[in-house]
């Protein structure tokens, strides 16, 4: 077996981890950020990447993990600091949260929508006094009230 011989699946072909598995040992993430081990262990004690375990304590690092390291010495390589990273990842995070609640919510109102034409069409003849649903509007109104 060679050193690059990994997992194959019943096709044959090499099994590829998803990006959220932890399987790149602290050395291999090191290598491909760019970044010393020991700034990869300090990163995981202030909580700015948070790589698996393994059953001896060893650091494991998923692909996501090494994407988002990437990303905080792209930061701090320019000139921002670890609490303006951490607020940066938290925000961009949240941005992505949201995008997904909007889409699900767009969905809902798809779904509900077309249940309330076809409720129209199946009440024509009868009287039935149904709202009217008119067309969505893309905007979003957010409301603070002091700091989150």
């Amino acid at each position: 077996m060679t050193a690059n011989a990994g997992a194959q699946g019943m096709s044959g072909k090499p099994v590829q981890p998803g990006p959220d598995v932890p399987v790149y040992v602290i050395s291999v993430a090191a290598e491909l950020t760019g970044l010393h081990p020991q700034t990869l262990r300090a990163y995981d004690r202030i909580g700015l990447v948070k790589p698996g375990r393994t059953g001896g304590g060893g650091r494991r690092f998923s692909w996501h993990d090494i994407e988002m390291l990437r990303e905080v010495a792209e930061l701090t390589a320019n000139g921002i600091g670890l609490e303006g990273v951490r607020r940066i990842l938290d925000l961009e995070n949240r941005v992505t949260a949201l995008r997904l609640r909007v889409t699900e919510l767009e969905q809902e109102v798809a779904v509900t929508q077309i249940a309330h034409e076809r409720a129209l069409k199946n009440s024509m003849g009868q009287n039935r006094n149904l709202p009217v649903i008119r067309p969505a509007t893309h905007a979003v109104t957010v409301w603070r009230r002091g700091r989150i």
